[in-house]
């Protein structure tokens, strides 16, 4: 990438700056929360350390034989095009939530990242589990991005990046031809900030001409998903909603829907949809849905509830005569994320990310279903 092309780029980049973010409505407030909260997931990320240590061997002996099944150029269609990336990529940048972790999870170290913005963050500005798969595989001061107000353009140029992964992300149009300037970019396929944590992984994984491994890494860790729900039975079918309260202003919340990766992930984990939210979800674009107040005993179905905050929230939300109407919340069956935990990260799940903290997530969920009445 030539110098003088940074020049044009960063001209443009205020712009793009702008634009940036988790989304295009109202809902954007809360996906910031995310994406876009337990106090310590140390022997589950030594555990998800020492795998993509392992990881490094198992890749280093396949990458010969995968790189042959593998034909060039590899053409990925997505939301605003296609995609040819004309050899395999050596230097792999990525952007947005999470997307470091799929080169990771297959022994390859990223060259430049986005910072982890919300919940538990490492002094290397990166979620725990993310930090330690670094550290696995020898890499213990990555490059990582401040784009929380807009990718750094001239950051990203200087990473000299083969290839751009950033399938989980909100990229608007024009952020995506401005980088495609720098390198190819491999981003969504459908809408801003609605990939489930499978398709983030193979897509990213196809970006780097490893498809087959990104496939078998996402069939592993769903294995190790059903060992683990094996031991909560009693979680299956609840009727589950995760939602955004703001403290402040009970007027207005948010209802992740099942194209969120958040709430997509409950189904992951057995649980269900209640049907109040798929009814709101018909009409809607988004992967979120706006519920005032007044509407929320149309929510009469949930029987428990995910939600950002703290027991005084949950306190407030019970003195309510109208949030109150809801089951979930009257009953207490609530799981409160807090915003310096890692799990209020790790429920917007990622390939690193659930073999960390699947037991805990289970194990605060139990916790929440013992309040069903």
């Amino acid at each position: 990438m030539k110098k003088n092309l940074l020049t044009g780029l960063l001209c443009l980049s205020m712009s793009a700056a702008l634009l940036a973010g988790c989304g295009s409505t109202a809902s954007d407030t809360a996906s910031t929360q995310s994406a876009a909260e337990s106090a310590s997931v140390s022997e589950s990320s030594q555990a998800a350390t020492e795998e993509a240590s392992a990881d490094t061997s198992v890749s280093a002996e396949t990458e010969t034989a995968a790189d042959s099944e593998v034909s060039y150029p590899i053409t990925i269609t997505h939301a605003f095009g296609e995609t040819v990336i004309e050899e395999k990529p050596e230097r792999i940048v990525t952007l947005g939530w999470e997307n470091q972790d799929t080169p990771l999870a297959l022994g390859v170290v990223p060259v430049g990242c986005s910072a982890a913005n919300y919940g538990k963050v490492t002094d290397k500005n990166l979620h725990t589990w993310t930090d330690a798969a670094f550290a696995a595989l020898g890499e213990d001061n990555p490059v990582v991005f401040d784009d929380t107000d807009g990718f750094d353009y001239e950051a990203i140029n200087d990473a000299a990046p083969d290839v751009i992964l950033a399938a989980y992300s909100g990229m608007t149009e024009e952020e995506y031809n401005l980088l495609s300037e720098i390198a190819p970019v491999v981003t969504y396929q459908t809408a801003p900030w609605q990939t489930t944590w499978r398709e983030q992984t193979i897509l990213n994984a196809e970006g780097m001409g490893m498809k087959p491994e990104g496939e078998a890494k996402v069939a592993e860790v769903d294995a190790l998903i059903q060992e683990k729900l094996a031991q909560y039975p009693e979680l299956a079918g609840t009727k589950t909603a995760f939602l955004w309260i703001s403290p402040d202003d009970f007027s207005t919340f948010y209802a992740y829907l099942p194209t969120d990766p958040r709430a997509n992930f409950l189904l992951d984990l057995g649980l269900e949809v209640p049907q109040s939210i798929l009814d709101l979800a018909e009409n809607a674009d988004d992967f979120s849905v706006t519920i005032s107040r007044e509407n929320a005993d149309t929510l009469s179905d949930v029987e428990m509830i995910i939600v950002y905050g703290d027991e005084e929230l949950l306190t407030a939300l019970q003195a309510d005569p109208l949030m109150s109407s809801i089951p979930a919340i009257k009953n207490g069956a609530v799981m409160l994320l807090d915003a310096t935990t890692d799990m209020a990260a790790a429920t917007t799940p990622s390939i690193l990310s659930i073999p960390a903290c699947i037991d805990e997530y289970l194990s605060l969920l139990n916790a929440a279903h013992e309040n069903i009445q």
